[in-house]
């Protein structure tokens, strides 16, 4: 080491440490768990550190000391821009120079802490800069400080503390995270320099030493494996906070020296790691975490062993050596030596996990990839297993992904959650080369491209990204590009393989290959058939010597052609190529395979697979014929393991999982002894007790499907020795006993401590009880309030025993064992009576804390009294003055409010619990309640308790350390119960020390804890110790079984050297049991189900049994009735007895027959369902078989011949083939007109605005219509008579004129052109001119197909519809006509049968002799009338029904008596009886006994009968025979005429079944066609697609052309017209001056001259176009005017001059702005006339191309259809001939060889030769034709020419006529369709309406006038009356005040004065007299107002103030 020591201080390059950062919280840690370790010793080291590393070691930032201890600090890297011109750069060039330096140790670390993130991202320049994930709160802005170049800038302070602790003030501070360029998921670059690895990664050796020594004072640490490890920054002290001030203060002190060392800091850089450089194992692995200051050793448990193996890990085996294997179990790294069986094992550095493990390509190294917070990777030399380098900080939880490549210099991994990082490393010198995020979902795989080092791939969830290693200005950076899936469904990729030319082959989900190139799917690649490669995901490719093989989840490896691969391509849309494997290996049945590696033995090609079904496989690929078998070498659990127990005797222990096995393990000697397998899944495993099975030879397990299984472990070869048995191996199991206690998946069992109980939880919520024995028999089951967890038997020191039940609801129940025998288990075995205890856990934790919280106050509330008390003591020592502001209290510190009381609506899962004492209980819960032990106990009150509404509390509890976010989930005692063994969700063991009779468990404080098993999914499940305490036994989810031991291996060497594990011997009566009954159906009772099946069998038998005596006793009682009623009837009829007095009581049958008719009803309704599903089946087996029959298979036979004729059976034709039909039908046609369509919409494209203008003119008219009304007014009477005929007569003259026009337009349009050739002529002329001389056949290379004849998919499916129909047609014709001549035999028969009848009934009066034999009646034969198989009534149905009872052997007479006769016989009766349709068999019998029945008459006595009757007689007998002879004859012609349409009928169908056949071989013929033309279909699409774009293309520039060509016409009328109007203007100006005119010169001056006008508005279209000028363009005379200006320059023309008319001036200034006008709009529309020409000529050119391109189109299509009728020519095509049909002949013989011969019909041979004279007489016809036409040319010439002349003459005479009658040409049209405006009459009428209306208005309101004058009057009457009373009072007042007066005048004297009362009331008097005149006044205006106006009277606007 001291040698490694001076190489680490001289070198240059820095070698990989622990992170500063990491130091730093590890310093801390070390502080807080070793007291001795002063602070100033810390600061120290870090100083020592933070000098001799490579860059600035990063702290923490201030005030945040104890974050978290995993936390390690990322750093900012540096981006160095490469000059460009330079080259490419290598990765070798990457390491920094000389010249670099400066730039590297300027670099500062940022701070981490657990805060908002910062990406550092590049920006488009390739600067970094810094993206900010939240934005910090509350100052954290100025921890952002500003960065240049993506480097950030430190202050002039800041340079020297920025690595430094500064612990003035608590600052947050954000995670940067420098080295990761975010980069979005669609290939975005994403890089950063390699050159920023020397600022980011780079540490001395020595500092490497440092932090090996720090790992060593650490490693008694707990690992870092979950938040709860860690120490909690909220829960810093005091006198840590000083501790870390003093080391901010120290390391300040120390800037200067550091500045000093910052020199040797750049030179020791500059040199490398060197080869030899080793790191001690021991100081890097993880260790125990031993409590500290306890005495427990660090060495309690060591590793033994390890029988797993996570093979459920994506590539966990490797492969070091031929004869080593490497994969990862756990926290351990296993090293297997396939030879020895050895074992190795190689610990993760940070006790997190170990992620994957790789090899490097020589085989001299390999990574392991660890998991935990910032993990690292290990690269360990082999075989010495030295650590040799390790990379830090290339993820921040766990890496998923590494490999090397193919050189070795190169590292690459991949981070899983959450930065999914990519990371390439140089990992010799332990630096960062690139990075970038690889993706935002979880990332599988990635490799280095074999061929190309600069490429990569990586793989994963729904993605596959290729990266390139890209040399920029900015220096190296990682490109990457993401796979686009396109059509293809999205999928995970688990595995891939680079090929050498780029390309990329993955898998899929489903099993198929997927073929990348250029980041897209190139083609999807499948088997034959469309198979998939792989029934299932492809997990691995391998590519060797050309082939490409390929690892499936199917347990099949597969080898592929990879030439065929590489240049695979898909044929059509499906995006598919099919090939099948060159050779296959299919491991086995159940077997999935993970991944595979390759040895490298170059002789055989022998590879070891990883299966993920728990094995490790050998397979040799070699494909030859000494191919060995796959061997399978190791065999796992598969996943979860279940159950784990160990023997009571012996070092054995027994596993169980899911995997469906059960295994036996010898843990001492390191070996599976044995296995077996069962059809479920283990859940549970238990080895019974020796009290049990002393021999210790038995075990219990519990499956998935309820059933427990009793297993007999035993060696075999204790057995008695028979041939034919092996017994070489060491132990075997047997199944002694199995029964299903339960519905549910078995999960705990526990044995009593007597061993005489056995009980068995499930998650069915019960719990069984059974009494052990020879046999387990079953006592019963007790329900739980939720699913068991757990069972615990209380320990022998209890006095009772009890069962405690933890379900992992929260309940917990204590039962007390039943006794067997007084349980009653008749009808159930459910325990009623047994006594139960019932817990249910409320949660306490919020509890615990608020009180916690209330404590803490407290104690800082009595802490802050007495510093108060010991200041003022102090004080007073000092003699200080103490003043009230001392002795005040201190202010209240604002305090946070308590933490609220919180209970989880879901109670928390009870993990596990054992006994304390009795009624009393420890618990270990999950969830929200972990971290405790909670000590409960039952509660007194149980009766009348609901136990789902129990809550209650533990008594007291036991905080556990860092158990907050790992609770325990197993308890385990040794046997003398001092040490409790736990393991941990976090998949580590845990080991308490616990004082002996601790029940209380006070001394549970100080503990060991190891991880073995994965942190994240391997909670341990089971944890045993072995029977002498020696071992301990750990087995988790992640499928690993680890065997730790208490003493040194040595030490365990040494005791167990005579002492061995020994498997059980058998039972001495072993063979003579015999072989047990497995329970192999998961659907099986269980033995409650069992118990209630069989007491519901039991009952039902009993049930039907007395069912059966009650029908017994019924029937007695029928009979003896029946036999009462036969002696009745034999009674004389008046002793009988009459049925109605059988009848007891009217009553009892009526009641009877109701319920006899209420159980028909309930019978009814339960067979309801039944009815339903037969009338259901029974439709559909209809319209499966017979629906679809439309003809029966009808077979006629003729009367008297053997000939027959048939239908054929046709089914009908589907809704699929009529839907097929119409599509193809219509879809043909539109092909036919699609060019046609396409060209109209063209056509009516550009009608389109002449339509839209024909529509608006329609609207238009009918808005003029004269007809039309615009008012609800309507004219009646005459008037409207009047009118009607007005308008009908304008209507008619209308309607005549338009005929006429109509008339005259169709005669125009049938006007030919001059040049105009009739389509015919053309056509004809064409064909004839391209037919003419060639005589080319189909087969010819130069024949050219039809258009018309030109075949497609469509028009072949036509072909093939109208063939089917047209069979299908004449099938159906014949089939009618044979059901017709089966209805005519019919009628035939009925016939016969009724002239036999005749001839019966006259052979009655004929003597015997003289009978002719009757004819047999015939019959119809079952084949001719096949639809009566198909009918049945209900008697058919019984009989079928008695038919099947009587197979099945039992009567049914008893029943059918029962359902006939009722109650006492009244109800039934007899049984209707239906009359059948006599068959013809019935018939014809019944004609036979008829016809043998006739007996012959008595022959009269001749002597009796007269001559007469006797003549009579002799009459009688000649017109029977002869009408006997009739009869037989036409008998005999009904049968021969019925046979011969028979046999014409079937030499009909004969015909027909020929055309049939060769129909089918034509329909053969169209098939093979139709898919040869679906082959070519799609490129014919798209040539046609081509050329009917080209014609769409051509026909449109035509269109433009034309519209062109139109537009200019008409510019240039207009143009035309314009010229003209202006010399108009010119014109009337020379016409005003007159002759002699003084002023013409000025005038013309005037008018000519040139004048600035304001521009008009114009549109936005316009002002593009018109330019800035604004002045006009002059004249055609603006030359004159120059002329002219000198002569008129003294005059001004803006005015008239002297002695000038001004009439004649503003006439000149108006003509001249008209001129201007028109000149303006003649400049504008040559513009547009020359834009029109240029637009003209452009379009033609285009249309020259375009037709070019059309012709090239059309030629390329015609040569496709060259093609395509070559290979429509190949198939072969069947044409049946006979030998004369053959007219080929060589030599007057048939050539062997017909392939030159030509098929041709004899009829168009014929009328090929018919044509030749028909063109002859043609050609004559059409000479004779053209002369006759000649001749009418000429006279028609002639009469075009008179007729022309006659219309002139007839004009000029019009014209004459309107002159003289209207003065003037008149439109005669218009004059004729002048007509009476019905608007306007309707108008008139209204109007006079309107009037009559106003009128009696007027009169209305003429009166109401009255009417108010009236009231007027009265009102003015009233108030003229008011006003005589007003001046009546007024006078009397007058007299008043007289008399006042005079007396006041004779009082006055004896006063000096008026008194004031007087006054005042004289006032208020004159006030009154002034408000009643003003009222009079207001009065008056209102009596004003309503004489002249009828309105309302408004109401004063101020109303007078009483």
């Amino acid at each position: 080491m001291e040698s490694q020591d001076q190489d680490a201080v001289e070198s240059s390059e820095p070698a990989s440490a622990p992170a500063s950062g990491e130091e730093n919280v590890e310093s801390a840690n070390i502080q807080e768990e070793n007291p001795e370790v002063s602070a100033k010793e810390v600061t120290k080291s870090q100083d020592e550190d933070t000098v001799e590393s490579s860059e600035p070691a990063s702290a923490p930032a201030p005030g945040e000391e104890n974050i978290e201890s995993t936390s390690i600090p990322d750093k900012t890297p540096e981006v160095k821009d490469t000059v460009e011109g330079e080259g490419e750069t290598k990765l070798d060039e990457t390491l920094p120079s000389a010249s670099e330096d400066e730039d590297l140790a300027a670099v500062g670390e940022e701070e981490k802490v657990s805060s908002p993130k910062v990406e550092v991202k590049e920006s488009p320049r390739g600067e970094v800069f810094n993206e900010t994930e939240e934005t910090a709160a509350d100052g954290d802005a100025d921890l952002q400080q500003p960065h240049i170049d993506g480097e950030p800038q430190p202050s002039p302070e800041a340079e020297t503390k920025e690595s430094k602790v500064n612990a003035e003030e608590p600052t947050p501070g954000k995670t940067v995270e420098a080295d990761v360029l975010a980069e979005n998921e669609e290939g975005n670059e994403g890089s950063i320099n390699s050159e920023d690895n020397q600022s980011q990664r780079g540490q001395s050796v020595e500092g490497k030493e440092d932090a090996v020594a720090e790992d060593d004072e650490a490693s008694e640490k707990p690992p870092s494996k979950s938040t709860e490890d860690r120490p909690n920054s909220e829960s810093e002290t005091d006198s840590a906070k000083a501790e870390h001030k003093d080391q901010a203060q120290k390391m300040e002190g120390d800037n200067e020296e550091d500045e000093e060392e910052d020199e040797e800091t750049k030179q020791a850089k500059k040199k490398k790691i060197p080869d030899d450089f080793y790191y001690e194992y021991e100081d890097l692995c993880s260790k125990p975490f031993v409590t500290p200051e306890s005495e427990i050793p660090q060495s309690l448990l060591h590793l033994t062993h390890s029988f797993g193996y996570d093979c459920t890990k994506r590539g966990n085996l490797q492969l070091l050596d031929d004869s080593t294997l490497m994969f990862v179990a756990g926290n351990v790294v296993v090293i297997l030596n396939l030879k020895t069986k050895e074992q190795k094992y190689l610990r993760s550095s940070s006790g997190g996990g170990i992620a994957t493990v790789v090899v490097h390509p020589s085989k001299m190294y390999f990574a392991v990839a660890e998991k935990g917070i910032m993990p690292n990777i290990i690269v360990y030399e082999y075989p010495s297993l030295r650590p040799y380098r390790i990379l830090r900080e290339g993820t921040e939880e766990a890496y998923s992904s590494v490999a090397f490549n193919n050189s070795g210099f190169l590292l690459a991994s991949v981070g899983s959650s959450p930065d999914y990082m990519l990371t390439i490393w140089n990992w010799s010198q332990e630096q960062t080369l690139l990075r970038s995020k690889a993706f935002s979902q979880d990332v599988y795989k990635v490799t280095f491209s074999p061929e190309n080092e600069e490429q990569l791939t990586t793989s994963g969830t729904g993605h596959i990204k290729f990266w390139k290693i890209a040399t920029t200005y900015t220096g190296l950076k990682l490109q990457g590009l993401l796979g686009k899936f396109g059509k293809t469904s999205l999928t995970d990729i688990q595995g891939y393989v680079e090929l050498p030319d780029g390309k990329v082959v993955s898998g899929s989900e489903w099993g198929n290959m997927l073929l990348w190139d250029g980041g897209l799917i190139k083609v999807e690649i499948c088997r034959k058939g469309g198979k998939t490669c792989h029934n299932g995901p492809i997990h691995q490719f391998m590519l060797e010597e050309g082939e490409l093989i390929s690892v499936g989840a199917d347990g099949a490896v597969r080898v592929w052609d990879f030439e065929a691969i590489d240049i695979a391509d898909s044929k059509d849309d499906s995006g598919l190529f099919e090939i099948e494997p060159m050779n296959e290996l299919v491991v086995g049945k159940n077997v999935s395979l993970y991944s595979m590696v390759k040895t490298s033995n170059t002789d055989q090609f022998m590879c070891y697979a990883q299966d993920a079904n728990g094995a490790i496989w050998k397979l040799d690929l070699s494909f030859s014929n000494m191919t060995q078998d796959p061997e399978c070498l190791f065999s796992f659990h598969a996943g979860n393991i279940q159950g784990v127990d160990v023997s009571p005797s012996t070092h054995l222990m027994a596993t169980t999982a899911h995997d469906r096995s059960v295994r036996i393990y010898d843990y001492v000697d390191k070996r599976e002894v044995t296995l077996t397998r069962f059809k479920q899944g283990g859940t549970f495993l238990t080895w019974a007790p020796r009290v049990v099975n002393p021999k210790g030879g038995l075990i219990t397990v519990g499956f998935d499907d309820g059933v427990v299984r009793l297993l007999e472990v035993y060696d075999p070869k204790g057995l008695t020795l028979v041939a034919g048995r092996n017994s070489s191996s060491d132990a075997e199991i047997r199944l002694k006993q199995a029964f299903k206690p339960h519905t549910a998946a078995v999960t705990a069992m526990a044995y009593e401590k007597n061993g005489e109980l056995l009980a068995t939880g499930s998650l069915d919520n019960t719990v069984f009880l059974f009494s052990v024995g020879d046999r387990y028999e079953a006592i019963g089951f007790v329900k739980v309030p939720g699913p068991v967890r757990e069972l615990v038997w209380s320990p022998p020191t209890h006095e009772k025993s009890t069962l405690l039940i933890l379900c992992e609801n929260g309940h917990v129940v204590e039962i007390l064992p039943p006794d067997p025998e007084k349980q009653d288990t008749v009808s159930t075995f459910e325990l009623k009576n047994i006594s139960m205890k019932h817990f249910a856990f409320r949660s306490i934790k919020s509890k615990i804390m608020r009180e916690r919280a209330i404590i803490q106050r407290e104690q800082a509330r009595e802490k802050r009294e007495k510093e108060k008390k010991e200041r003022l003591r102090k004080m007073e020592q000092l003699g200080q003055e103490i003043t009230e502001k001392d002795l005040q209290d201190d202010p209240e510190v604002e305090e946070e409010p308590l933490p609220d009381i919180y209970i989880p609506e879901t109670p928390s899962r009870i993990l596990c619990g054992f006994y304390s004492e009795p009624g009393q209980f420890w618990l270990c819960l999950g969830e929200y309640d972990c971290g405790f032990l909670y000590h409960c106990k039952f509660s007194e009150q149980q009766d009348n308790v609901d136990p789902s509404k129990r809550q209650d509390e533990p008594f007291t509890y036991i905080e556990l350390d860092n158990a907050c976010d790992d609770p325990i989930r197993n308890f385990h005692f040794s046997s003398n119960r001092q040490l409790l063994f736990c393991g941990m969700y976090s998949g580590a063991v845990r080991v308490y020390t616990v004082e002996a009779g601790d029940v209380t468990l006070k001394s549970l404080l100080c503990y060991w804890q190891l991880s073995l098993h994965d942190n994240h999914y391997g909670h341990i499940q089971r944890l045993r110790c072995s029977f002498d305490d020696q071992f301990v036994v750990t087995t988790g989810e992640d499928g690993n079984i680890f065997i730790l031991s208490l003493l040194p291996q040595e030490d365990i060497d040494r005791a167990l050297q005579k002492r061995k594990a020994k498997i059980p011997s058998p039972r001495s009566d072993l063979e003579k049991d015999r072989i047990v009954d497995d329970i192999e159906d998961p659907n099986a009772y269980s033995i409650e189900n069992a118990k209630q099946k069989m007491e519901m069998d039991r009952m039902i038998k009993e049930a039907e049994e007395k069912k059966a005596i009650k029908r017994k006793l019924l029937a007695k009682l029928q009979k003896e009735f029946k036999q009462l009623l036969l002696k009745n009837k034999d009674l004389p009829e008046h002793v009988q007895f009459h049925r109605a007095e059988f009848e007891l009581d009217p009553r009892i049958r009526e009641e009877t027959e109701k319920s006899t008719a209420q159980r028909i009803r309930l019978v009814r309704k339960e067979l309801a369902w039944e009815q339903e599903k037969q009338r259901i089946g029974l439709q559909k087996l209809q319209e499966k078989f017979l629906n679809k029959v439309k003809w029966n298979t009808i077979v006629v036979t003729a009367f008297k011949s053997q000939h027959q004729v048939t239908t054929y059976r046709l089914m009908a034709l589907s809704e699929k083939y009529h839907t097929m039909k119409n599509k193809v039908l219509h879809k043909g046609l539109d092909d036919l007109d699609r060019r046609k369509s396409k060209l109209g919409e063209v056509a009516k494209e550009s009608g389109g605005s002449d339509a839209t203008g024909e529509r608006h003119q329609a609207n238009e008219d009918l808005l003029l219509k004269p007809g039309s009304h615009i008012s609800g007014v309507q004219l009646v009477g005459r008037q409207a008579e009047k009118l009607q005929k007005a308008i009908e007569k304008a209507e008619k003259a209308k309607a005549k004129i338009e005929r006429r026009k109509k008339e005259w337009e169709a005669l125009y349009a049938r006007k030919p052109d001059e040049n105009y050739e009739d389509p015919a002529d053309v056509h004809a002329l064409k064909e004839a001119y391209d037919s003419m001389g060639d005589f080319k056949l189909k087969t010819a290379k130069d024949f050219t197909v039809p258009e018309h004849l030109r075949m497609t998919p469509e028009k072949k499916r036509r072909q093939l519809v109208i063939l089917e129909q047209q069979m299908y047609d004449a099938k159906s014709e014949i089939n009618s006509k044979v059901l017709a001549l089966r209805d005519n035999k019919i009628a035939c028969i009925d016939q016969i049968r009724r002239h036999v009848e005749e001839l019966k009934n006259m052979q009655a009066n004929m003597e015997p002799s003289k009978r002719l034999p009757l004819p047999k009646l015939p019959s119809l034969l079952p084949q001719e009338v096949p639809e009566r198989k198909m009918q049945y009534t209900e008697e058919t149905l019984i009989a079928y029904k008695e038919t099947l009872s009587k197979k099945k052997g039992h009567s049914t007479n008893a029943e059918t008596s029962e359902h006939f006769s009722g109650f006492g016989g009244f109800a039934g009766g007899k049984a209707e009886q239906t009359e059948g349709v006599p068959t013809p068999d019935t018939a014809e019998t019944e004609e036979g006994s008829q016809s043998s029945s006739l007996q012959t008459p008595s022959e009269p006595q001749e002597s009796t009968l007269t001559d007469l009757e006797i003549e009579i007689l002799q009459a009688e007998e000649i017109k029977n025979l002869y009408m006997q002879k009739h009869l037989l004859e036409k008998v005999e012609d009904i049968m021969m005429k019925f046979d011969a349409e028979l046999r014409l009928l079937r030499h009909q169908k004969m015909q027909l079944d020929i055309g049939v056949k060769m129909a089918d071989l034509r329909h053969l013929t169209l098939y093979e066609e139709l898919l040869l033309l679906k082959d070519f279909e799609r490129r014919e699409n798209t040539l046609q697609e081509k050329v009917n774009s080209r014609i769409e293309e051509s026909m449109l520039m035509t269109r433009k052309l034309e519209e062109c060509s139109a537009l200019m016409d008409v510019k240039k009328r207009d143009i035309a017209k314009l010229l003209e109007r202006e010399k108009m203007v010119h014109t009337s100006f020379q016409s005003q001056l007159g002759e002699n005119n003084k002023f013409v010169k000025f005038l013309t001056k005037v008018f000519k001259l040139k004048v600035k006008r304001v521009k008009k508005e114009v549109s936005e279209e316009d002002e593009d176009e018109e330019s800035d000028d604004e002045s006009l363009e002059e004249s055609s005379w603006g030359s004159e005017e120059d002329d002219s200006e000198s002569e008129t320059g003294a005059l001004d023309l803006s005015t008239c001059p002297p002695n000038c008319d001004p009439d004649i001036f503003e006439n000149t200034i108006q003509l001249r702005e008209k001129r201007m006008d028109i000149e303006e709009a003649l400049t504008e529309e040559k513009k547009i006339a020359d834009n029109l020409k240029k637009e003209n000529d452009s379009i033609a050119k285009k249309l020259k191309v375009v037709n070019a391109s059309l012709k090239a189109a059309e030629a390329e299509l015609e040569l496709f259809q060259r093609e395509k009728q070559q290979k429509l020519n190949e198939l072969i095509v069947v044409v049946p001939l006979r030998l004369h049909q053959i007219e080929f002949v060589n030599n007057v013989s048939l050539p062997n060889d017909l392939s030159q011969a030509l098929i041709f019909t004899n009829q168009a041979l014929t009328q090929l030769q018919q044509r030749i004279q028909e063109l002859h007489v043609e050609k004559v016809n059409q000479w004779d034709l053209y002369k006759k036409a000649r001749q009418q040319h000429v006279q028609l010439n002639r009469d075009r020419r008179d007729m022309e002349t006659k219309i002139q003459m007839l004009q000029e005479k019009s014209k004459q006529l309107m002159q003289l009658k209207f003065g003037r040409v008149v439109d005669l049209q218009a004059l004729q369709v002048v007509s009476v405006n019905r608007n306007v009459e309707e108008m008139k009428e209204k109007a006079r309406v309107n009037e009559v209306i106003f009128a009696r208005e007027m009169e209305a309101w003429e009166k109401k006038i009255w009417e108010m004058k009236m009231q007027q009057a009265e009102v003015t009457r009233a108030n003229t009356q008011k006003l005589d009373e007003l001046n009546s009072m007024l006078m009397q007042k007058a007299q008043l005040e007289e008399q006042l007066d005079a007396r006041q005048k004779s009082l006055g004297k004896q006063f000096h004065g008026k008194p004031q009362a007087e006054i005042e009331e004289r006032q208020r008097l004159i006030e009154l007299v002034e408000m009643q005149a003003q009222e009079i006044e207001i009065l008056q205006d209102e009596i004003d107002l309503l004489s002249r106006k009828g309105g309302h009277i408004l109401p004063p606007a101020q109303p007078p103030n009483v």
